[in-house]
């Protein structure tokens, strides 16, 4: 499993999305009659898809859009719709501003004290729209805003960090105790995020109901440069589905993994799933929808960070609306349309009717099948040469 990298130290290999591919299975299904369902607390939905958190990413019509067409959208309690009554002049603003002061400018803008009537507000927006209100904030935050959520109607409550134990140790401050936390909610709590088998079992006693996994993959996240900190998704989402399992076995509950960044195209969505996850949360490839509120613009959940900024404000254009970017029709040709239509696919392929039964499908390395027989989409710079 590891190798002596020198003297006295060892390091395992692991594994990302461009250096696995799936294997075909014996038997193959029709993709109109698989079910790419995933069912989370009480609820069912259809795409097994979240909306990551971000302020480029989700708002309060995202959010009922996102819900409307069966998957869901986490709105990020931290940033700026809870700290202006008017966030679209300020997500504008930031989507304007030149690119060497756009850190800055998301400095200043997120030291605006948050508004605790907005919390309330933001939810209530949500649930009168018709939609399903998740809402997510970090472990600092987490006591006080979890009851406002709670008792203004969230269906779902997220705590999230760049990396969340169980045992948080601090002298300055007293951490969030997460068991006391959860057996407090009356909604599902998500918690996250990890990326190791044994932070995750830890994290599955507290009585969440959910686990995002996955350090630095994002697209607009900056963790693994700044930091140093970091596993490939591949074998970060296989080590904590491994987890699920045994608690599974152990306590006859089963907690959700839910593969969180790293996702470009619909072929990685399909091998997260393949390693094990029950859903996954992806930032970038929404941020380009319509109904994005950052105009094609992405950034950092830490970008807003005081001092160590962990992300950074990315352009990723505008090439269609969310239901193309869920369920098509795909009028690009690099797989960021049609995320279901392309698990679905995927699914029939491997002979998996359903999520659980794509858990099984054979993963092999290969780290050439991005470039293997497409020259001409690489020097032409289409389809997987992009």
């Amino acid at each position: 499993m590891a190798e002596w990298i020198g003297k006295g130290k060892r390091a395992r290999r692991c594994y990302g999305f461009d250096e696995v591919a799936l294997v075909p299975g014996k038997v193959t299904i029709n993709p109109e009659e698989v079910d790419t369902s995933w069912e989370f607390g009480s609820k069912k939905f259809e795409a097994p898809i979240l909306a990551a958190a971000m302020d480029g990413v989700v708002d309060v019509k995202f959010a009922v859009e996102m819900s409307r067409l069966g998957g869901m959208a986490v709105l990020n309690l931290d940033g700026v719709q809870t700290r202006y009554a008017n966030p679209e002049e300020v997500l504008a603003e930031i989507s304007n501003a030149d690119p060497e002061k756009a850190t800055k400018l998301i400095q200043k803008l997120y030291t605006k004290p948050i508004k605790e009537e907005l919390i309330g507000k933001r939810v209530e927006e949500i649930k009168s729209g018709g939609g399903y209100a998740s809402v997510s904030c970090i472990p600092q935050n987490a006591e006080r805003f979890a009851q406002i959520a709670e008792d203004s109607g969230a269906d779902s409550f997220v705590v999230q960090s760049t990396v969340t134990t169980a045992r948080h140790l601090s002298s300055k401050y007293k951490p969030l105790d997460l068991y006391k936390f959860c057996e407090k909610r009356k909604i599902p709590v998500i918690l996250g995020n990890c990326v190791t088998y044994e932070v995750t079992l830890d994290l599955m006693e507290t009585g969440c109901s959910g686990i995002l996994v996955g350090v630095g993959p994002g697209a607009a996240c900056t963790t693994r440069g700044v930091l140093g900190i970091g596993v490939p998704q591949v074998t970060t989402t296989i080590d904590c589905a491994a987890a699920r399992d045994f608690y599974y076995q152990k306590t006859g509950k089963y907690v959700s993994i839910i593969t969180d960044g790293g996702m470009r195209t619909g072929g990685d969505v399909c091998k997260a799933f393949a390693c094990g996850a029950d859903a996954v949360m992806i930032g970038s490839p929404f941020a380009r929808t319509k109904e994005s509120p950052a105009a094609g613009y992405h950034w950092g959940m830490a970008t807003s960070h005081s001092n160590l900024p962990r992300g950074t404000r990315i352009r990723v254009g505008v090439t269609g609306t969310l239901e193309q970017i869920l369920f098509g029709p795909a009028t690009v040709d690099d797989g960021s349309q049609n995320l279901v239509g392309a698990l679905a696919t995927s699914m029939g392929t491997l002979g998996a009717k359903d999520i659980k039964e794509m858990h099984f499908a054979e993963v092999i390395i290969a780290p050439s099948i991005q470039t293997e027989g497409k020259l001409f989409q690489v020097v032409q710079k289409v389809g997987m040469g992009k």
